[in-house]
């Protein structure tokens, strides 16, 4: 065998390998990591609701949707067990005004006697879909184990309240929040934000508008698996393209809807020029989640703007998972590291 035929076998060869590592990586691009056992019984719940996929659908019908919390629930009927809210806290609803009328809030309160300390909480949903009642179990949770006040709020949503409507809302439950905490036995002096997805999007950027309107800082950040930037070609959006409950053609059709400005931090907060000056923040993070980068990506630019940043990232699980304490022994981990989070944040305040 000449020289140049060898030159020639040991180039294909390396085309082949090349070829074979780019399908493996394309197949791997479209399988996303293997869930944990408590977590795919949930994955499975979902499927078997028979739900559609939201960005085949309008927003109206998106609404209507199975959720994972109805998974949730399915599972603990199908081991026979209570599906009623955990006990231990009680709710209230209440109104906020806002630019152009009112939303409502939900005051959960923990047992004991106040005055407590206060997390404004903003649900997830990709500023679409959802609403408090969906993600109950989180506020519920973080309640009863951080015992504090969480003041749940049912923000507006797009299309029909575009950007930056949710935003200027959540600010303005925030605000209400420290100006009326102590007619519900609150600490105005106490008071964190936080959220899941979307709502840990607003979690941040009310923080932030609270720093550039020099407002009363929040005392904490709670994010979990924060919407923060728009690529949607990082790492963990193509590991988890087609993951579930949140894949890459979702994120997408909630982009489109919310109608945010791609260069305005307070749309998508890791554009900031600076995050000096923010509260110190938790964030917590799943494996099997498109947003996975991101939110690394955002813990480390707050640590290197000055923030303290506590981050966890649990193996085996998916967006939504928190919250799913009921039935997910890693969501009941993480609900308790988060209420640990803001113990200490508290804590530090009194």
């Amino acid at each position: 065998m000449t020289k140049t035929t060898l030159r020639l076998t040991a180039l294909a060869a390396g085309f082949a390998a090349a070829f074979a590592c780019h399908g493996a990586m394309a197949a791997d691009a479209a399988q996303p990591p293997k869930a944990e056992p408590h977590m795919q019984k949930v994955l499975d719940a979902l499927k078997s609701l028979n739900g559609k996929p939201i960005e085949t659908l309008t927003p109206e019908e998106a609404r209507k949707q199975p959720t994972p919390a109805d998974a949730v629930k399915k599972v603990l009927a199908d081991e026979k067990k209570s599906t009623a809210p955990e006990p231990g806290v009680t709710v209230k609803d209440m109104t906020v005004p806002v630019d152009g009328g009112s939303i409502p809030v939900h005051i959960y309160t923990p047992e004991g006697k106040g005055p407590f300390p206060v997390m404004v909480y903003y649900h997830g949903g990709g500023f679409v879909i959802a609403d408090t009642k969906v993600y109950d179990a989180s506020p519920r949770a973080l309640a009863k184990m951080a015992k504090a006040i969480m003041v749940a709020v049912d923000y507006r949503q797009a299309p029909e309240h575009k950007f930056p409507a949710a935003p200027n809302d959540a600010y303005a439950a925030y605000l209400w929040t420290t100006q009326h905490a102590k007619e519900f036995n609150g600490d105005p002096a106490r008071v964190a934000v936080g959220g899941e997805s979307a709502g840990g999007n607003l979690a941040t950027v009310v923080s932030m508008m609270a720093r550039d309107k020099k407002a009363q800082m929040p005392v904490h950040q709670l994010l979990v698996y924060p919407v923060v930037d728009d690529d949607m070609n990082n790492a963990s959006y193509q590991r988890n393209a087609n993951a579930k409950p949140l894949n890459k053609p979702m994120m997408a059709w909630f982009f489109k809807y919310y109608g945010g400005d791609p260069k305005n931090p307070y749309a998508l907060p890791i554009k900031a020029g600076s995050l000096k000056g923010l509260p110190p923040a938790t964030i917590v993070a799943a494996e099997i989640d498109p947003l996975l980068t991101e939110g690394k990506a955002y813990a480390d630019k707050l640590k290197k703007d000055g923030v303290k940043v506590d981050y966890k990232e649990y193996s085996g699980v998916t967006h939504e998972f928190f919250g799913m304490g009921a039935v997910v022994p890693k969501a009941k981990d993480a609900e308790q590291y988060a209420a640990d989070a803001l113990k200490k944040a508290f804590d530090a305040k009194h």
